[in-house]
């Protein structure tokens, strides 16, 4: 009798490694499918570790300049941070991945699609919305969700112990069991020591950015282009000489992680509110994403009208949002792209930015399609503006303002 097929979203850690050989053990025939979204990997031992657990094959597909150009870059074009610091490197990627996914699954004829994200967090959320959005008629096995699996694995202490005695070759250990998640935008670290809010990291958890105090003792300054709000090309002022010029996507990330890297540009550490309801703590670093929005914001300020600007604002909250919560092709995410991206048509220029120990400083911007009028807005000229004008405005907003300190007056007597 035929064995079932399953796809499995395989990272080659622990969970997903245990999740292979669990699988196999249900009765299934496992293909792993390994997406390169720019994590340091070994594909090819990742692959050959699949092969030695019992998959049937494996799939590793480069997705870097797709994840960047049709994810990444649109979240700096549309601004999205959710709850204000977390530039959503890991909740980008899963939509990504799923895209990959489901046409493996597709093309081999696949019954079922498995993941390793666990019952309490936010990924099993975003890949399975993602993926029934994307195939209605698809079925999710989701081991951490099933009490024979997760009664049998209370945790990561237990996988390991599994791993050993399956000869199943892990990095975890118990001496550092956290979780990391690793792409071209991002690391992130939680569970193990980290559960605690109240704990400080351990030294040289951080794997993309320098401590402080190890950073470079000179400053960096780079131009970053962009074009309708969209990431363009970087440019690299060098004294005299011609200036080094880097276009094309992934070029233009893995330049910027590098410098940004160097001066421990992109680092968080935060309490979170998971879509379940729960809070979590995680650690982050992003150093191109950070530039980069830091960019953004400031050439946005200077080419959108003002009132545009802040319902673009409440707008790109509630995409944060949606993107956190798994729902990237929802028909409101659709719809809020659509209107986040019509605002950025006059968002063209270039942002000089310096780079120096953590922090990323504006300089200076240009651009041809700024609203920004120098005669109108100087102090020296008074270039079609009558200051005559201003005192009935004043008058007209102290109205308000005079008539609330009369009625707080009447109610005190």
């Amino acid at each position: 009798m035929a064995k079932d097929l399953v796809i499995l979203a395989y990272s080659g850690g622990l969970d997903t490694s245990c999740i292979l050989k669990w699988l196999i053990q249900q009765n299934y025939d496992v293909v792993c499918y390994l997406a390169d979204v720019g994590q340091n990997e070994n594909f090819e031992k990742a692959k050959v570790k699949a092969k030695s657990i019992g998959a049937k094959d494996v799939i590793v597909e480069d997705l870097r300049e797709e994840f960047i150009s049709n994810y990444m870059f649109p979240a700096i074009q549309m601004g999205l941070v959710y709850e204000s610091r977390y530039l959503l490197g890991t909740s980008l990627a899963r939509p990504c991945i799923s895209v990959g996914i489901v046409k493996a699954a597709k093309t081999l004829g696949a019954k079922y699609i498995s993941h390793g994200a666990t019952g309490k967090g936010n990924d099993q959320v975003r890949f399975e919305l993602s993926v029934y959005s994307l195939w209605p008629e698809g079925k999710v096995i989701a081991p951490w969700r099933i009490p024979e699996f997760f009664q049998r694995f209370q945790g990561r202490s237990d996988l390991i112990e599994y791993a050993k005695n399956e000869n199943i070759p892990v990095s975890a250990t118990p001496k550092e069991p956290w979780s990391t998640d690793e792409n071209i935008m991002h690391i992130s670290y939680e569970s193990g020591v980290l559960e605690d809010p109240a704990s400080i990291p351990p030294k040289g958890i951080y794997k993309m950015t320098r401590d402080l105090q190890d950073a470079e003792d000179y400053p960096t300054t780079v131009d970053i282009n962009f074009v309708k709000g969209f990431p363009n090309s970087i440019r690299i002022p060098s004294g005299q000489e011609k200036p080094l010029v880097i276009s094309g996507v992934l070029p233009c990330v893995q330049t910027l992680n590098k410098l940004g890297g160097q001066h421990g540009i992109g680092r968080i550490d935060i309490v979170e509110n998971r879509f379940l309801g729960l809070k979590s703590r995680g650690l982050y670093e992003t150093p191109a994403g950070t530039i980069l929005n830091v960019a953004h914001i400031d050439l946005e300020a200077y080419c959108l009208d003002r009132e545009v600007l802040r319902i673009k604002k409440s707008l790109q909250n509630k995409m944060a949002d949606f993107v956190y919560n798994g729902f990237w092709f929802s028909p409101e995410a659709n719809y809020t792209r659509t209107c986040l991206e019509l605002s950025q048509e006059n968002v063209t220029g270039t942002v000089r930015v310096q780079l120096f120990k953590g922090n990323v400083s504006v300089l200076s911007r240009e651009s041809s399609t700024s609203m920004y009028n120098k005669e109108l807005v100087s102090m020296d000229v008074a270039g079609g503006f009558s200051p005559e004008d201003s005192t009935g405005f004043i008058n007209i907003n102290a109205l308000r303002l005079k008539e609330y300190s009369r009625f707080m007056t009447q109610t005190k007597i």
